[in-house]
């Protein structure tokens, strides 16, 4: 590839710019399924989308990134993309045709459904590139079968049912693969704990070094950067390891911290919330109340009393 091959991205704000790049014919301005075995054209290309897109990749012979790292896939992975984000497809030199199948859908076609509304928490199409969805066999089949069906719906001729029956098909597919996601967390059990065993040490590091004091309050960003992944991935893995999110670690571990700088006798109040990495003691003090139900002072007197 060239450098200027590089750096020119395309862009497919419509379903039907997109399916003009590949040589296919459009069947519906707002959703549609393309076979890549059967594209006349599958060259190397950098894209932008304006529309959802749900990728089955069934044999190797493309490499695709997003970002500065490449997927992280084999035979029968999904990749799913969102409007606005910007995919590299690089076909193998003299490698076989790839065999993939896409189903893309534009927001436009979310309106006025219950879909819509939904779209938040399939949090899977804002995972980072090496967060690809692996498939079993009867899982791919499962995905393969909802994009046949939405497939042999935009064939029908369109009436009243059709883009209930098209978004419906679309709503169950999605949550399928949010069940397979589910599973590809649990079967990777070892490699999920010791993100986990991370988070903590990072978490300690955190305020035993003094990191609070220089740059504030830690964000999940910023500990999922440190774990190398998105936010998104990191917070579906903590929760599904230990029923609480990363924002309810990070929470905890400030109150622990905190209840053990308050008993401190040469620590002011205001010093306590510096420490931690609050900007204004007032809300640390807010904080505090609400996370352990009475004030630094009532908490301090408490604990003298015990």
């Amino acid at each position: 590839m060239t450098d200027s091959m590089m750096s020119s991205i395309i862009k497919a704000d419509t379903i039907q710019q997109y399916n003009q790049f590949f040589g296919q014919q459009t069947r519906h301005p707002q959703v549609d399924i393309i076979h890549f075995d059967h594209s006349e054209n599958q060259p190397t290309h950098k894209m932008t989308f304006g529309f959802y897109a749900l990728f089955l990749v069934k044999t190797v012979g493309i490499t695709m990134d997003y970002g500065k790292t490449k997927y992280d896939f084999d035979e029968s992975t999904v990749i799913c993309l969102a409007p606005g984000q910007t995919i590299g497809v690089y076909r193998m030199p003299g490698g076989p045709v790839p065999e993939a199948v896409g189903l893309l859908f534009h927001p436009d076609l979310l309106l006025g459904t219950s879909l819509a509304s939904k779209m938040k928490q399939f949090t899977f199409f804002s995972y980072s590139s090496n967060e690809a969805l692996h498939l079993s066999a009867d899982e791919s089949l499962i995905v393969q079968d909802y994009m046949d069906k939405v497939q042999r719906e935009l064939e029908h001729p369109m009436d009243k049912f059709s883009k209930q029956l098209l978004v419906s098909n679309i709503e169950v597919l999605l949550y399928y693969c949010m069940r397979f996601f589910e599973r590809q967390f649990a079967s990777r059990e070892k490699l999920n704990n010791d993100v986990l065993v991370c988070f903590e040490q990072l978490l300690n590091e955190y305020w035993d070094s003094g990191e609070a004091r220089q740059h504030g309050l830690p964000t999940v960003k910023y500990f999922a950067d440190k774990i190398c992944l998105s936010s998104n991935y990191f917070g579906d893995l903590i929760k599904s390891i230990t029923g609480k999110s990363p924002q309810e670690y990070i929470q905890a571990k400030i109150v622990e911290v905190a209840k053990e700088a308050i008993l401190n006798p040469f620590l002011t109040a205001k010093e306590v919330a510096g420490m931690l990495g609050f900007q204004y003691p007032q809300h640390f003090l807010r904080f505090f109340k609400k996370q352990v139900g009475c004030t630094p002072k009532e908490y301090k007197q408490n604990s003298s009393k015990a």
